[in-house]
């Protein structure tokens, strides 16, 4: 099975002479064939020229505007000719055998693909590890990580869209991200969960490594306001679209509750989110559908609640340690 790396990339020009040499040796040792697609998402730097340029063996879409994560993304799946798809961040650097491990899982049929360690640019502090997943209340939690203490395959809720090896053939089926998602937030959890309820299974992989830049990019609350209402309208699409029945009206009134108490504490990005999620039902009904479509071909369809089941009565039965929560 033979490897095509698609990153996305938004004014990374700074990061390719530290991120593509590493992706470049880790891909010559595994031994595979491969391609490096990089899907250019209208940048105002020189990305495009300096790609060009320094890595001409590397092939470079370009967006004519600027369009968000899903969207960019998605063209460069769309070019993949290998088996194995890496969906890589411009900000993450691979070791050297960092495929080295991975290869196993593929012997699996019924796998969907497998993320690796993620730790610090400059230190071995673990930033992601295998996803744990957690509800409170009608609302799954996505920041809860943990470190498995076994040699056996572990699930992961959902793999990193910074560097997921999945299998192509599933990912076309799934129609690649959900562009719903579109610019940014929530799209690899979501990608994952419709894996795991067509039947295909998510791993993490705690020998193969890579480290990650963390942004500073973020400064004025304005823009820090805009991320949160994405962030709350994209998890909002989510359970949406997963939750069924009994468990999707307690959603509902878990999310009107918490709607009531931010807007009395004068907190209306919460509100702002809940706007656009309402105005744009009917793509969430789209994303349903398409599941449901899926699911009649697999002939699979598992509920969310029984896919957190799976995952966490898997990872009881071995030794882990909770690593971290994040908001």
């Amino acid at each position: 099975m033979n490897i095509s790396v698609v990153i996305p990339n938004y004014n990374g020009v700074h990061l390719f002479p530290e991120t593509l040499p590493p992706l470049i040796r880790a891909l010559e040792q595994s031994g595979k064939q491969f391609e490096i697609i990089i899907s250019d998402d209208c940048s105002t730097d020189d990305s495009v020229n300096y790609l060009k340029q320094n890595f001409p063996g590397t092939s470079v879409l370009t967006n004519e505007r600027n369009s968000g994560f899903s969207i960019t993304i998605n063209r460069g799946i769309a070019k993949c000719k290998y088996e194995l798809v890496l969906l890589l961040n411009s900000d993450v650097k691979l070791t050297d055998n960092y495929f080295k491990d991975q290869f196993k899982y593929f012997q699996m049929p019924d796998t969907f693909g497998v993320m690796g360690k993620i730790i610090g640019w400059h230190d071995d502090i673990v930033q992601d590890g295998a996803k744990y997943p957690k509800f409170e209340g009608f609302k799954l939690k996505t920041s809860v990580n943990h470190l498995p203490d076994s040699n056996n395959p572990v699930y992961s809720m959902y793999l990193s869209g910074a560097n997921a090896l999945v299998d192509r053939k599933k990912l076309l089926s799934l129609n690649g991200f959900d562009e719903l998602f579109s610019p940014f937030y929530m799209e690899d959890v979501d990608l994952s969960i419709r894996a795991w309820r067509m039947g295909w299974k998510c791993y993490f992989e705690p020998d193969a490594v890579c480290r990650h830049r963390t942004s500073t990019s973020i400064t004025s609350k304005n823009k820090k306001d805009f991320i949160r209402q994405i962030y709350n309208r994209n998890k909002m699409y989510f359970h949406a679209i997963h939750l069924q029945g009994l468990s999707l009206i307690g959603w509902y009134i878990q999310t009107l509750l918490e709607l009531v108490f931010r807007v009395l504490t004068f907190r209306f990005d919460y509100l702002r989110s809940f706007v656009d999620f309402i105005r744009n039902i009917d793509g969430v009904r789209s994303s349903k559908v398409k599941i449901s479509k899926l699911s009649k071909i697999t002939q699979t369809s598992l509920s969310l609640r029984e896919v957190v089941d799976k995952i966490r009565n898997s990872i009881s039965e071995t030794n882990t340690n909770i690593l971290k929560r994040n908001a």
